[in-house]
């Protein structure tokens, strides 16, 4: 399995596998704690923004059509 730790030693696999879970959260109880994504990690992905941008494209498009055409 990948690595994603953010430690520079690599993690020992044995000691790793004998940690104890913690029963509320699921998750090993030495694992180091996520930080938090806000919406603006969430905004910032580059699909997202093609989107977003291909979606206020045509709401131009159309408000434009409605203001100058109709």
């Amino acid at each position: 399995m990948l690595d994603t730790s953010r430690e520079t030693a690599p993690a020992a696999t044995d000691t790793v596998a004998d940690a104890p879970v913690d029963a509320t959260v699921g998750l090993r109880a030495d694992a180091p704690a996520e930080e938090p994504r806000g919406c603006l990690f969430a905004l910032s992905q580059p699909p997202l923004m093609i989107f977003l941008g291909v979606i206020g494209c045509l709401l131009l498009a159309a408000a434009v059509h409605d203001l100058f055409m109709l």
